[in-house]
């Protein structure tokens, strides 16, 4: 089998790569900041790796251009690109930074699976899938960080709109909760007058034992790329609040529901039929 991790010197990413490195998938991908000892750990594995910012058009196209060969065929397309910033209310933001921000936690990672979704393997045991991270936002507003959240739930509705019209490949969105990777900095450097209240809840998750284990987030991916296509093509999971580490239930309740978790007023409207 064969995997594509977009960002994969990220903390999850990482993670990821050489799980199924050492479990003996072909895994290729594409960093950001480098050199480093994550980079240099992923070329002395065997991994093919190379350099993209996602957030330029230009660089997402010459990425997938170099990585054309070595994705070819592949079974799963992982996009782990994140970025907080701009932290800070929109109004007094720099516009220009909010853009950025939506392009890679949005557009540039939509760039990555029109590019290389011709390539994906259509005649493996399991079907293709196509695997974004989601983030905070969408029970609530979140206050200070507009460009994230927003581009989140439109990666959420991406999901469903995907699997509507390529009915070949699983597409699926998984939020992991809090977990210690580096993103979180952003909100530290941010500090306390642009990140509000989420800087002390920042400082408090990352110092106590609240966050989810890396090796939950990874086992949540392993039973996405394995599961049935009705159970998961199209959603948004939960690694913290959904039951997928006892699955039969939970498969039996989605296979009965095409509105669970995905974006809906289904259920949540009123009608006044009071005279």
């Amino acid at each position: 089998m064969k995997a594509v991790i977009v960002s994969i010197s990220s903390d999850i990413g990482y993670a990821l790569a050489k799980r199924w490195r050492q479990r003996g998938m072909e895994v290729c991908g594409t960093y950001y900041k480098g050199p480093s000892s994550l980079v240099d750990d992923l070329n002395s594995s065997g991994i093919k790796i190379v350099h993209c910012d996602v957030g330029n058009d230009l660089s997402v196209r010459n990425a997938c251009a170099q990585l054309r060969l070595a994705a070819s065929q592949w079974d799963h397309l992982v996009l782990c690109p994140g970025t907080l910033e701009p932290v800070g209310t929109f109004e007094e933001g720099d516009f220009a930074e909010w853009a950025k921000s939506v392009e890679v936690n949005f557009t540039g990672q939509l760039r990555f699976v029109h590019e290389l979704l011709p390539l994906r393997n259509k005649a493996g045991e399991h079907p293709p899938v196509v695997l974004f991270f989601a983030g905070g936002g969408t029970n609530n507003a979140t206050v200070n960080y507009s460009a994230y959240t927003v581009s989140k739930i439109a990666l959420i509705k991406m999901c469903e709109l995907l699997d509507a019209e390529v009915p070949d490949t699983n597409f699926v969105i998984l939020g992991p909760g809090w977990v210690k990777t580096k993103i979180h900095q952003e909100t530290l450097d941010a500090g306390e007058k642009k990140a509000g209240a989420n800087h002390q809840k920042t400082i408090s998750k990352l110092a106590g034992d609240e966050c989810t284990p890396m090796e939950t987030v990874l086992d949540c991916c392993d039973w996405i790329v394995k599961a049935d296509r009705r159970s998961v093509s199209g959603r948004n999971f939960s690694v913290v609040s959904d039951k997928w580490q006892s699955a039969g239930p939970l498969v039996k309740k989605l296979a009965e529901d095409p509105h669970m978790y995905k974006l809906r007023r289904h259920g949540n409207d009123w009608n006044d039929n009071i005279n």
